[in-house]
């Protein structure tokens, strides 16, 4: 059996990883060809993908539908499996089998319903609360030893910053600097919980063993309140229409601190540190401006831009 690529998961891989995405590329059909016939797969479906990743929908020998994931390796889905098999299926897919080999990591996963995403809840205080329940059972978990530390990455972030605040304006640049400044009294303190780190609407799908389960983890060891950003910043034009973006962000952040017993102000500086990084990422992408969605969120959290 063969796949045939899909010009956009191409292309995203050529703009963002060069020739080496175009080489994992290349090899990504003979990849495909050896995992359904080693776990004796058949296709069973339309291929799906995001960003980075391809999904085959297969069907296992016994009948079993599963889906088959192939993506290269890369920081950010290091210990993709490893945080899978922690979880058990409690709150995200169930991980069926697994293997990592030239760079690549393949999963073979619990068919979910790809078309039934948490964007599709109308009702933005229940899909926020659906995700801060999710996460209140995944971090439960204690993150395995070989899963990357949150204090490496903040402490990454601080070693750029003030390389990154002076290729901005200087009111920005500024800016950037007073979150710095934030995130650095809470380095060196991050914690142990197994985190997902990408938990937003179009990563939980409806499944059958339970209504919503998380996908597609990009695993961290830290704090909790690392992980509230993807719900605060994503489906943003429902904050938008709410015509006061400051208490629609507080909102959120309210019903997902609620339900994960944070404490507030730790959970207000790791929101702050996840600004950083994503402000951090502009700059590196070389966008000479901070985005406007994550101003608006540091300022709604602290009461100053």
């Amino acid at each position: 059996m063969s796949i045939e690529v899909p010009p956009k998961l191409a292309g995203y891989h050529q703009k963002f990883y060069g020739e080496k995405g175009k080489e994992w590329i290349a090899n990504l059909p003979d990849l495909a060809a050896t995992y359904l016939d080693r776990w004796e797969l058949s296709i069973d479906g339309a291929l799906m993908h995001g960003v980075v990743g391809l999904v085959v929908p297969v069907r296992c020998a016994d009948g079993t539908p599963a889906a088959l994931k192939l993506q290269p390796l890369d920081p950010e889905h290091l210990g993709e499996g490893t945080a899978l098999r922690t979880w058990a299926g409690q709150g995200t897919v169930l991980l069926l089998n697994e293997f990592e080999e030239a760079g690549s990591s393949i999963l073979l996963l619990e068919r979910l319903a790809g078309d039934r995403m948490l964007t599709a809840e109308p009702d933005i205080d229940r899909a926020v609360q659906i995700i801060a329940e999710l996460l209140a059972r995944l971090h439960t978990h204690t993150a395995p030893a070989e899963i990357r530390p949150l204090n490496y990455v903040v402490d990454r972030m601080l070693d750029y910053a003030p390389e990154a605040a002076a290729k901005l304006r200087p009111e920005e640049g500024e800016l950037l600097r007073s979150w710095a400044s934030q995130v650095g009294e809470l380095a060196g303190q991050a914690g142990d919980r197994l985190l997902h780190w990408d938990l937003h609407y179009e990563n939980v799908l409806a499944g059958q063993r339970e209504p919503w389960l998380a996908i597609d983890p990009k695993p961290l060891a830290g704090d909790p309140g690392f992980d509230l950003m993807p719900a605060l910043h994503n489906r943003w034009e429902e904050v938008l229409a709410t015509g006061d973006v400051a208490r629609a962000v507080l909102r959120r952040f309210d019903i997902m601190t609620e339900v994960l017993g944070l404490d507030r102000q730790r959970a207000v500086g790791y929101t702050i540190a996840r600004v950083l990084q994503n402000s951090l990422w502009t700059v590196e992408d070389g966008d000479e401006n901070l985005e406007q969605v994550q101003v608006a969120i540091a300022q709604a959290l602290t009461g100053k831009g």
